[in-house]
């Protein structure tokens, strides 16, 4: 399990296990948002995480999408989500590529938001900060 923090109460992970929620609630995070599809490669499946994240605690949202496949509907769930959880909010998926970018994708709405500074965060995780820049480009 890679963590990364975008921002103080944001961060984005790799394929988590069910097991490791255990890791994930001992870190300090009170939220989890699943951005694995449905029968993912190695994704025990939404319904087995949602059942080990209310036994420990753990707000736990599940937006499904695939890579690179970003409608509108799944970038204003991920917004709400970012705004209704219990932060800390930890997002995964199997790279956590999906979960940066509808972080970035939700978080450039803001008015007064800084795309030089989302694109930094997601460099600084390890992400390549251009297709989050072209999907930004096109709005």
């Amino acid at each position: 399990m890679n963590i990364h923090y975008l921002e103080p109460a944001f961060a984005i992970a790799d394929a988590l296990t069910t097991d490791e929620l255990v890791e994930v609630k001992a870190q300090g995070f009170r939220s989890v948002i699943c951005n694995r599809l449905p029968g993912e490669d190695g994704f025990q499946g939404a319904g087995a995480f949602a059942a080990a994240a209310a036994e420990l605690g753990l707000s736990w949202v599940c937006i499904p999408v695939a890579p690179g496949e970003y409608s509108e509907a799944d970038v204003e769930a991920f917004g709400q989500a970012l705004e209704q959880l219990s932060s800390p909010i930890l997002a995964f998926c199997r790279t956590g590529r999906r979960a940066v970018h509808l972080w970035a994708q939700a978080r450039a709405k803001a008015p007064q938001c800084n795309i030089a500074q989302l694109l930094k965060a997601a460099h600084d995780a390890g992400h390549d900060p251009q297709p989050i820049q072209d999907m930004l480009g096109q709005k």
